[in-house]
């Protein structure tokens, strides 16, 4: 079967599929109420989307603050060591609840439950509930058994399920009602040797591609406005003939989504069809999150990223080419093993050549089950690690202030997210390639879309005025 018949098979796929399953009723507005705090990245914020519709099925109701709610939910990270450490220690805060109001139940979620159970039971001892990012069909039913089980310790349920893509579930009932997640892959297959995903997330393997459309259908039907594809190796999809490119054109098809991105794409796999979809279908974002981690092929190779610099280099090339104006963002990752000077010296040349928008940037903390905590010294001084993180963190803040600058006086379609943390008069939008915009409340509301002339900018945020039409 060619591409363009799998892509008119999915499309048709998707629309005869709108609805969810059969799901409980919403629960009353005196039911149990859950409190959940995520920690991560965007596959974390899926998650708690996911968890919430699953509760809700269960007959919880979502509390804003710990103080309402019957049950307590951290949803955490494992990618970083000072992420978990915040997790436990906020662990120990909430359960001051449990001992002010008895019957409180307090879990623990996700990555770092699977990563490090043993750690969490023993250093946030009043923990009722550990489970893996596998188990979430399974809380409503183990939160009620550890309610029953008395004050026995903690309940764990962190076993690796290589089936589990929770098909039949969606997370639009948890989400904000306008940028919606997802998730079209779970696990990794790649097994970078500082990363820890694969150990917590398990290998990887795709959703569906009925199932997408069916979750892309039901955001739609909710109201939501873009829809963002979430994977570890997100353009590594593949689900029987169905590849990444074909799934964007699918998602592209159904009514009611007009904007998708997805995130986080890895350079190996960035295919030409792809890159065609990118540039082809309007409703894919120009903008890219493309983590190069390290300049220095050197470092590269002990990271066995599976690219050279040039070779990420021509990817780049490659995308403003076909995508002219397209946005890119990188993940990079600071004093990772055997990490030189003259290393960290071609990261900082890398980013001034490049020029990336905006980027995520972290000094390296060994974890535990990884290839490199196994096989690499962690040698870069603690002190090094800092300054040349803060090197890189002040070169990247001057490019991005100066390719935001440029982006004054430009006309933008952008879409309302929020209100604006800054002012209650103001609302934060995003443009298509995923600058973060501060425009006037007026009559516009989170998921409106305005014409907005960029008046202003700062490293981190446009200002913009909308556009009256005449």
């Amino acid at each position: 079967m060619v591409w363009g018949s799998i892509v008119a098979t999915l499309v048709q796929i998707g629309r005869r599929q709108t609805a969810c399953p059969p799901a409980a009723a919403a629960p009353a507005d005196g039911g149990p109420a859950v409190y959940v705090e995520t920690y991560g990245c965007q596959m974390n914020v899926a998650d708690t989307d996911l968890l919430i519709g699953i509760l809700a099925g269960a007959g919880y109701r979502r509390a804003e603050t710990p103080e309402e709610a019957a049950l307590l939910v951290l949803n955490t990270c494992a990618v970083r060591e000072k992420a978990e450490e915040r997790v436990l220690a906020r662990a120990n805060e909430l359960a001051a609840h449990k001992r002010r109001r008895p019957g409180v139940v307090l879990a623990v979620v996700g990555c770092m439950a699977e990563h490090l159970k043993g750690k969490v039971a023993e250093r946030a001892r009043e923990v009722d509930l550990i489970a893996g990012p596998d188990s979430y069909r399974r809380v409503p039913a183990l939160v009620e058994a550890r309610r029953g089980a008395g004050a026995a310790g903690p309940l764990l349920d962190v076993k690796l399920d290589r089936a589990e893509v929770y098909e039949g579930l969606s997370g639009a009932e948890g989400g904000d009602g306008v940028s919606g997640f997802v998730t079209i892959q779970r696990g990794c297959d790649k097994f970078c040797t500082f990363c820890v995903v694969p150990y917590t997330r398990g290998r990887e393997r795709g959703v569906p591609p009925r199932e997408v459309l069916r979750q892309a259908r039901a955001h739609a039907d909710a109201g939501y406005k873009e829809l963002v594809l979430l994977g570890q190796t997100v353009n590594s999809y593949r689900h029987e003939e169905a590849d990444f490119a074909d799934l964007l054109h699918a998602v592209a098809g159904v009514d009611g989504i007009e904007r998708i991105r997805f995130t986080s794409p890895y350079p190996v796999d960035f295919t030409d069809r792809v890159i065609d979809a990118l540039a082809g279908e309007p409703k894919v974002c120009k903008y890219v999150h493309l983590p190069v981690q390290s300049g220095s092929d050197d470092v590269l190779a002990r990271m066995r990223r599976g690219y050279t610099v040039g070779e990420f280099r021509q990817l780049v090339t490659r995308l403003r080419e076909r995508v002219p104006g397209i946005a890119i963002s990188t993940d990079i990752l600071s004093g990772f093993s055997g990490e030189s000077e003259a290393d960290h010296a071609a990261t900082l040349g890398l980013m001034r050549e490049i020029r990336f928008d905006f980027a995520f940037m972290f000094s390296y903390s060994e974890r535990e089950t990884t290839y490199a905590a196994r096989h690499l010294r962690d040698d870069v001084l603690s002190e090094v690690k800092k300054r040349r993180l803060r090197e890189i963190v002040a070169l990247q803040e001057i490019i991005s202030a100066e390719v935001n600058a440029a982006q004054v006086g430009r006309r933008e379609r952008v879409l309302v997210h929020a209100p604006s943390r800054r002012s209650q008069g103001e609302l934060l939008a995003r443009t298509d390639g995923f600058k973060a915009v501060v425009v006037p409340r007026g009559d516009l509301q989170p998921g409106d879309f305005t014409d907005v002339v960029i008046e202003r900018s700062t490293m981190a945020t446009l200002f913009g005025r909308p556009v009256v039409n005449p």
